[in-house]
């Protein structure tokens, strides 16, 4: 965990001291991948609520991306479904692709939807199908077929721009379809890395369950250019679960994001951390040094 505050009082500290500079995003479209422990933890799931609702009322345009891996697998579980993954991919066949809709679009989509407004803000659940947000099409790994395991072709922004010009807050399931309308299941992070290329975000955070980008001493690193974190890959040092993430960053960079950012979900109202406060809390990738 990482050692920023984390008691009630320090963050309230922070919150207030972080106040004045929060209207220099005013009119800013930030999206936000949201999943793993963050999600899982009720106080964790109250405080990212709580943080989406300042971002609008203080005229930023959150857009979440949300994932929901552990909830799919207790639910294949519990129907006796067995799961099988190929480099981290889930192995999605017809039974299990229902169940995967059901639960990111429906249960868990309206969930964060029902958190959001019980904060005081308004929001919409939509998945990548509706309206053809996600077009989408069949992966394949190795050669091999994974089922209906999807990839972004295209992403239609008008869709979420439809949300950012008024008070509502878009939360998106990372279903997708193709033009035939068969629908896919999408990777939640290459989704989210998608949509914030396609509305040249001027951020995309991704939750996780790691600090951010380490060194080779286990340090964090606050920030690396397009080329630095290629050279990390290369050598190591970014290695496992940790690749993919990092690849999904520069890749909404170089499709137009200004910046991405990975940073630790456990961590209480991250996001507001990682926005507003001098160094933030996580690892931020992007083309052009950050100034300072």
């Amino acid at each position: 965990m990482t050692s920023q505050p984390n008691d009630v009082h320090a963050i309230a500290s922070t919150l207030i001291e972080a106040l004045p500079h929060m209207r220099r995003h005013s009119g800013a479209t930030f999206v936000v991948k949201y999943g793993g422990h963050a999600m899982g933890h009720e106080h964790l799931a109250r405080d990212f609520a709580r943080d989406v609702v300042l971002l609008k009322q203080v005229g930023i345009n959150p857009v979440i991306v949300h994932g929901g891996g552990p909830q799919i697998k207790a639910m294949l579980g519990r129907l006796n479904i067995e799961s099988e993954f190929v480099d981290g991919l889930r192995v999605t066949d017809a039974a299990s692709m229902e169940v995967v809709e059901m639960v990111l679009a429906g249960k868990i989509n309206k969930e964060i939807v029902g958190a959001i407004q019980a904060e005081g803000g308004k929001a919409v659940g939509i998945c990548g199908k509706d309206a053809r947000l996600l077009t989408a099409r069949k992966m394949t790994r190795g050669g091999r077929d994974i089922g209906f395991v999807g990839e972004v072709v295209e992403v239609d922004r008008s869709v979420v721009d439809l949300f950012t010009r008024t008070e509502i807050i878009p939360v998106i399931a990372p279903v997708g379809a193709d033009l035939d309308g068969q629908s896919y299941n999408i990777n939640a992070d290459t989704a989210a890395g998608a949509i914030a290329g396609a509305l040249q975000a001027r951020r995309l955070l991704m939750l996780t369950d790691v600090k951010g980008v380490l060194d080779g001493s286990g340090a964090l690193l606050p920030y690396l250019g397009l080329d630095d974190a290629r050279a990390l890959i290369a050598d190591g040092t970014i290695s496992g679960g940790m690749i993919p993430k990092v690849e999904t960053c520069l890749d909404a960079v170089e499709k137009g994001a200004r910046a991405a950012t990975i940073l630790d979900g456990r961590v209480p109202h991250a996001v507001i951390l990682e926005l507003f406060t001098e160094h933030g809390i996580g690892t931020q990738i992007r083309a052009v040094p950050p100034a300072g």
